[in-house]
């Protein structure tokens, strides 16, 4: 899933202008961005060729929240310069323990009685200093 310049230029319009001194081309950053969605990797696994992983992820970032990466896959799909096919989804399955009081457990606000008699009440015992005789 690459794109060669002359794809790149009917969807060139969609992405921001590049303002002042930038390492990375949009052209790279698309295509970086392309083969982390067709291969399924991290971002730190992309390889060097593309560039800084970060910088790549940190634009993607910013346009996948301004809109503009939904509107680069549409333009693509439309024109038929990428076909996008969804075969398997996947959820992270990271586990975290919370706090019972996080869970929404009610709470316990009744004192509950302990199951060793006595405990409530007065002591089983009295410790008594004793005093040697011999004094």
């Amino acid at each position: 899933m690459q794109l060669t310049r002359e794809q790149f230029e009917l969807i060139a319009p969609l992405l921001p202008r590049q303002r002042g001194n930038v390492r990375l081309d949009n052209f790279e950053v698309v295509n970086a961005i392309l083969y982390v969605a067709a291969n399924g990797c991290k971002w730190r696994a992309l390889p060097s060729h593309y560039g800084p992983w970060h910088s790549i992820y940190t634009r993607m970032s910013r346009w996948a929240k301004a809109g503009v990466l939904d509107a680069v896959f549409e333009r693509l799909q439309r024109q038929r310069l990428m076909q996008v096919r969804i075969e398997a989804v996947s959820l992270d399955s990271t586990i975290m323990k919370v706090h019972p009081d996080g869970t929404g457990a009610p709470k316990k606000t009744a004192p509950r009685p302990s199951a060793k008699v006595g405990a409530g009440g007065a002591p089983n015992f009295i410790w008594l200093p004793r005093v040697p005789a011999t004094l």
